[in-house]
């Protein structure tokens, strides 16, 4: 911008000025709501521009403080697109080729997603990973809601329950899941004996907890017991958000305890089940290391009973190198979390507008 000299800058500053006085009249009458934003957001630029040239600054305040948020962003958002944005856009790419990892990168169209309607272990993959999720996330809501709504109580000793509750959660993943293999071990196990020796099922038909059908069923009690403290957590913050005024006037008009459940609690808390749903439908879709860790044995292989998208997609690209195929797998899972979550966004706003 070639420099000003000072009747240049004034008749500048007077141009700016007379269109600023009549930005500011038009907006007064308006009516129109969307040309009235855009009207605001041009009068504010006119005063930053005045202001520009009365400093006699090349940059603005307002661009130095922009300059200043963004170098703090700028190294968080570099490692999102190194880390996570490229590869994303990298898989996209690929799961339209053909790649093993070490030959040319050959165009392969929508082949490898054709493929997938005649792969019977994507198809089983599919089929486990959705009864996993169908099991999972409404039992973890309830679960950890009820424990929620029980330790809000003033109950003795509430602390240590919260704190019970909460740490599987946190602790390891292999020591909880080796905990878990030896309560439901086929012939050791506490509870098979308990079925044993009090229930007296036969010895034959004690159930295989890890293998076969029931690998789903222990997935989905091994989540829930994991998971349900932290979503308590939530649930906790969410109960004591909610005014007691409401508990008192619904005890007024007689309400019972279900009554103000239904009406008072459930209400106040579609925010805080919208948001753990959204969550663990999410965390569901993505299940990995809980199957590895409870079904996959010594070998770290699973069975067709239990294979899951996620463990499908990196047998795919690291076992068989097939690269560009398990790019494809990896997009259906992306769009139906995307779907998903478009319908659960979509069903809340209707909630809120209703």
């Amino acid at each position: 911008m070639p420099k000003m000299d000072a009747a240049q800058k004034a008749a500048r500053i007077d141009s700016l000025q007379c269109e600023l006085t009549q930005l500011i009249a038009a907006v007064r009458t308006e009516a129109d709501e969307k040309k009235k934003r855009r009207m605001l957001a041009k009068i504010g630029n006119l005063h930053r521009q005045i202001d520009k040239l009365r400093a006699n600054r090349i940059v603005s305040r307002e661009t130095k403080r922009d300059l200043v948020a963004y170098s703090f962003i700028a190294p968080n958002f570099i490692g999102f697109c190194v880390f996570t944005l490229i590869p994303i856009v990298f898989a996209f790419c690929l799961a339209f080729m053909k790649w093993d990892g070490s030959n040319p990168v050959q165009w392969a169209g929508i082949s490898n997603f054709t493929r997938l309607a005649d792969d019977i272990f994507f198809k089983a993959a599919l089929k486990n990973t959705i009864i996993y999720c169908v099991g999972t996330v409404p039992l973890t809501m309830i679960a950890s809601l009820a424990l929620a709504i029980v330790l809000n109580q003033k109950v003795k000793g509430r602390g240590i329950f919260r704190t019970l509750a909460f740490f599987p959660y946190v602790a390891s993943l292999v020591a909880i899941t080796s905990v878990w293999k030896m309560l439901f071990h086929p012939s050791k196990g506490p509870v098979n004996n308990l079925l044993y020796n009090v229930f007296g099922v036969a010895q034959e038909n004690l159930p295989q907890w890890f293998t076969g059908g029931l690998v789903l069923v222990s997935m989905i009690l091994f989540s829930v017991w994991k998971y349900m403290g932290y979503y308590m957590v939530i649930y906790l913050a969410g109960l004591q958000g909610i005014s007691s005024e409401l508990y008192e006037a619904a005890s007024l008009d007689g309400a019972g305890t279900w009554a103000k459940f239904r009406y008072v609690t459930w209400p106040q808390l579609s925010s805080t089940t919208f948001f753990v749903v959204v969550m663990l439908t999410i965390n569901c879709f993505k299940v990995y290391d809980i199957a590895i860790m409870l079904a996959g044995g010594g070998s770290g292989e699973l069975t067709t009973s239990s294979t899951v998208l996620v463990y499908y997609i990196y047998q795919k690209a690291f076992i068989d190198w097939d690269l560009g195929y398990s790019s494809a797998v990896a997009m259906v899972l992306f769009l139906m979390v995307l779907v998903v979550t478009i319908i659960q966004f979509r069903g809340q706003a209707k909630r809120e507008r209703a």
